[in-house]
């Protein structure tokens, strides 16, 4: 670069999905959600919550890129958060340091923040977890990061494998993180209840003594079957 860029950058002005949007994903088993979109997005599976006793949350993305080893982007992402958002906090996958601690969580839980979501570090986890406030990660290391940027916050993100943009639908459980594309709320929570109608019928079938799953049962009456022996 020819001219160095500055510390924090800040993009204001994404469009939130309506509160009732929002709802419809409220409890969802992030694994039911994961088949309303075809079998994917959920975050890499290394992002795991710190409690799982902690972990269930929904809300919109308010995003941000914190540099390897720096808390810029994570604490402009927090000035920049209303209630009830999820911050997404991209590190680039770096383990190197922490992005999060204690104190940082502390606050987050003041603003009303519903998660936090990092492909990076945290530390302190006593402390963490003293708030009750869900935060996914890869890992705890007690090293500290740095404060001099770059951050930039209120734009898309590359995360877990998964492009999240600001505004778009977390939703966290025991098992994972799933992120829900804000333009495409609308069908996945059809397709979400009509899988969700789906597994109650499925549960009940296993209560009754099933051993088979019935579309899987319909294909194995039409396997090819050979008799080896003498």
């Amino acid at each position: 670069m020819i001219h160095d860029p500055p510390a924090l950058t800040i993009h204001r002005g994404f469009k939130r999905p309506a509160k009732d949007l929002i709802e419809k994903f409220r409890g969802a088993q992030t694994s039911h959600l994961a088949d309303a979109m075809d079998g994917r997005g959920a975050l890499d599976y290394r992002i795991k919550p710190l409690d799982e006793a902690q972990s269930v949350f929904v809300g919109p993305a308010m995003t941000a890129h914190s540099a390897p080893a720096d808390i810029v982007g994570m604490f402009g992402a927090v000035n920049e958060a209303k209630s009830g958002d999820v911050l997404v906090i991209a590190n680039d996958a770096f383990t190197g340091t922490a992005v999060v601690g204690d104190l940082a969580i502390g606050m987050m839980k003041n603003k009303g923040i519903a998660a936090f979501v990092t492909d990076g570090l945290a530390r302190d986890k006593a402390g963490i977890l003293e708030f009750g406030l869900p935060v996914f990660c890869q890992g705890i290391s007690p090293n500290s990061p740095g404060r001099t940027g770059l951050g930039i916050v209120g734009t898309p993100v590359s995360l877990g494998g998964v492009y999240v943009k600001p505004g778009d639908i977390m939703v966290g459980d025991a098992d994972a993180v799933v992120v829900v594309p804000q333009e495409e709320a609308e069908t996945v929570a059809q397709r979400l209840a009509e899988i969700q109608d789906a597994e109650k019928t499925a549960v009940q079938r296993v209560a009754d003594g099933a051993t088979m799953p019935a579309n899987m049962a319909k294909m194995l009456e039409t396997a090819l079957i050979i008799e080896d022996g003498d």
